[in-house]
């Protein structure tokens, strides 16, 4: 899936701001990634108490969902210490279950130890073994996971949960939505290259980049492919070149289809998705690159909630674009 897994920051851009507005930013590291806030303030509001709650968030969703945490509640889940559950838990999975459905297995929360057999994630294994491949997808699939009570229950003890494709969009909501609750009516949050903003930045709009995919492109924003404006809407954009190895002269990509078991292979280089959450186009544009280009375009265009813009390679394996109608109306440089 997506991550542990950093896929691409994308570039912010932050121009033309209402000389009557004052904004403030916040920065810091979360996740193994960073992030960056940027919203209107005024002299009466308290900027170290704004930026204490924010760091309590981000330790709390750390505690609850980061699978580097030893001590976390998912941690504790997949190692079998314990079952239960915490709020921010139940509604990631709730969240996770509904794209899950919707994507007919696509995404799919159980499959870090297909992850971590590819070399990936943490505790990942040096070598792919083709003989564990059967063992290994009995441990994949969300219908193994149910709930009694606030306790989750896993068919096999081996199973392991990794919510990380969805987790960091969902952090930018619960920090949108915190810096809403304090009045803050324009704003952005950035977190490892998940976005959403609110308001429209004094009038003058948030234009957020996206990468162009190419291999080697480890400098965010220093080559990108489009700018789109992005109002009170969210971004999230995944893709295979910059998490990957290559043996035998076979790359590898760390996008693992649930349902074969292998690392993903087709013409799909990036998928951004537009929504009004961030954990939902968080969500999607892995759902995208585990499905390849023309099944993604497929979900995009079926579901009135998505916007996408896919970066594919043709059959000359030159660089082509495709966008949905609704994001052709916010792109400004292509």
């Amino acid at each position: 899936m997506k991550k542990t897994l950093i896929l691409f920051l994308v570039a912010l851009t932050l121009q033309g701001c209402n000389p009557k507005m004052e904004f403030a930013e916040i920065n810091g590291f979360t996740q193994g990634t960073t992030y960056h806030i940027v919203f209107e303030t005024s002299p009466k509001r308290d900027l170290s108490e704004i930026r204490s709650e924010i760091e309590k968030i981000l330790s709390d969703v750390d505690n609850s969902l980061s699978i580097y945490n030893d001590s976390s509640v998912i941690s504790l889940i997949n190692s079998n210490i314990s079952d239960k559950t915490d709020t921010l838990f139940r509604e990631m999975y709730r969240q996770s279950k509904e794209v899950w459905e919707m994507s007919s297995g696509a995404f799919d929360i159980t499959v870090g130890p297909l992850v971590k057999s590819w070399g990936f994630g943490p505790d990942a294994l040096q070598r792919f073994d083709a003989s564990k491949l059967d063992s290994l997808l009995a441990l994949v699939g969300m219908e193994k996971l149910a709930f009694e009570g606030d306790r989750i229950i896993k068919n096999d003890p081996d199973m392991y949960i990794d919510m990380n494709a969805i987790a960091q969009g969902y952090t930018v909501d619960l920090l949108v939505e915190f810096l809403s609750s304090r009045g803050v009516r324009d704003c952005l949050v950035e977190v490892g290259g998940e976005v959403r903003t609110s308001g429209d930045k004094g009038g003058a709009g948030w234009r957020v980049g996206v990468d162009r995919p190419v291999d080697g492109n480890y400098d965010p924003g220093a080559d990108l492919e489009a700018i789109v404006r992005l109002d009170s809407l969210s971004l999230a954009t995944s893709g295979n070149y910059r998490k990957f190895y290559v043996e035998n002269g076979v790359k590898y990509s760390h996008t693992i289809d649930p349902h074969t078991g292998y690392p993903v292979r087709h013409t799909l280089l990036s998928a951004t998705i537009i929504s009004r959450t961030c954990a939902t186009a968080d969500a999607w544009a892995t759902v995208c690159m585990v499905v390849g280009k023309d099944s993604a375009a497929a979900f995009i265009e079926k579901y009135d909630f998505l916007e996408g813009y896919l970066i594919f390679s043709d059959d000359q394996g030159n660089m082509k674009t495709w966008m949905s109608a609704g994001l052709s109306k916010i792109i400004e440089e292509q």
